[in-house]
């Protein structure tokens, strides 16, 4: 199901947009795992693809998410609150398999492949 709706997502459009601390936590676990291969793979699909920073723009919405969830007493992890604020803030569709964090946060809209 995911491989097919990636091949579609590629279909329609050319490059795979990610955070940069997507790139992270994926670069940190292939590295921890020490899973060469799986590295090389990724490093070469990261560099076909398109890597979005960390901007001015994203912290503050992440800052509005934060406060938002603090304040209901919902608080997910702040990396998590990073990789939603670029998504927000570059207008796209969150693809995650953690919902149960990401629908907490107003406005952000998420699709699950699995």
């Amino acid at each position: 199901n995911v491989v097919k709706k990636f091949k579609r997502y590629l279909n329609e459009f050319e490059r795979v947009n990610f955070s940069i601390i997507t790139y992270y936590e994926i670069l940190s676990g292939l590295k921890y795992k020490d899973a060469q291969k799986q590295l090389d793979a990724f490093l070469e699909f990261a560099e076909y693809n398109s890597i979005l920073p960390i901007t001015k723009d994203s912290i503050e919405i992440s800052a509005d998410i934060y406060t938002d969830l603090r304040k209901k007493n919902t608080l997910i992890d702040d990396i998590d609150i990073l990789i939603a604020g670029i998504a927000l803030s570059n207008n796209l569709i969150l693809v995650t398999h953690n919902t149960s964090h990401f629908v907490r946060i107003d406005g952000l809209e998420i699709e699950d492949w699995y």
